[in-house]
């Protein structure tokens, strides 16, 4: 099964340099909208085939598509073929600004993530050419409201524009990486592999549900999760009972998998 690279050898030419009040004005990156959602084109394409597992997000946010962006117009200017501008843009960007992927590396440190691969820590994960891995978003490209981050509302499967994008974009993943065990983080992100499961593109024992997303915003959660906040000091709106219950099934799965072939 070959990926559909089609967008990116139309759009990559046209990038340059943005800067986050500057990317969602860009006409050229914009890929449809609806309303107040609108779909914008960052590099975020590249699928590592050999991975065997998913870390599954919502979608690029702006300092995501920024980043990616921005590393796609070095490397295309120093001459990398597509593929090499396109991993490179990924592994850049993905989860990275604030406190999200110090949060991701942390959580997934502490469930067993780095143990199972080998790994020092799950920083590594990130370092260039690692194939264990494949860092994606149920909804591929950024989705902005607005012309702010996209958080979830309106319902992505209820919301035509964006459950095409999962219909479309996440399923083509799904077909390419049918033996991986895929981690959705939050809510959102589990409604998206669910939904690939009733469809059947993927397996639900291959999806490991429950872990929060690593985001700055959710740092009450990310706490629990990681047993840095005490549940009863946690707000009622954060329910740790959750959040405890899914560290600990997280962290039994990905120690009775270490001797699989994932």
């Amino acid at each position: 099964m070959e990926q559909d690279l089609t967008l990116a050898r139309m759009l990559l030419p046209t990038l340059t340099p943005t800067r986050n009040e500057e990317f969602a004005r860009q006409k050229n990156l914009l890929l449809a909208q609806d309303g107040r959602v609108s779909v914008h084109y960052a590099p975020f394409d590249h699928i590592v085939r050999t991975a065997r597992l998913v870390i599954l997000g919502i979608t690029p946010g702006l300092t995501q598509a920024v980043n990616a962006v921005n590393a796609a117009v070095e490397a295309r200017d120093a001459g990398l073929p597509i593929e090499a501008v396109l991993e490179k843009a990924k592994m850049t960007a993905s989860f990275s600004g604030g406190a999200t992927r110090a949060n991701l590396v942390a959580m997934l440190d502490a469930i067993g993530v780095a143990r199972r691969f080998g790994l020092t820590s799950a920083a590594e994960l990130f370092r260039s050419g690692s194939t264990d891995v494949h860092f994606t978003s149920a909804l591929r490209y950024p989705v902005l409201v607005d012309g702010k981050n996209y958080n979830g509302a309106p319902h992505m499967l209820k919301t035509p524009i964006l459950r095409r994008m999962v219909e479309t974009w996440l399923a083509e993943e799904a077909r390419l990486l049918p033996d991986a065990l895929w981690l959705p983080l939050g809510a959102k992100a589990e409604a998206a592999a669910a939904h690939l499961v009733q469809a059947g593109l993927l397996r639900g024992s291959r999806v490991l549900a429950g872990m929060p997303h690593p985001s700055g915003a959710n740092a009450e959660r990310v706490a629990v999760f990681l047993g840095r906040k005490r549940p009863e000091d946690a707000s009622p709106r954060t329910r740790p009972g959750p959040l405890i219950e899914a560290f600990a099934r997280l962290s039994e799965q990905m120690a009775t998998r270490e001797g699989e072939s994932a």
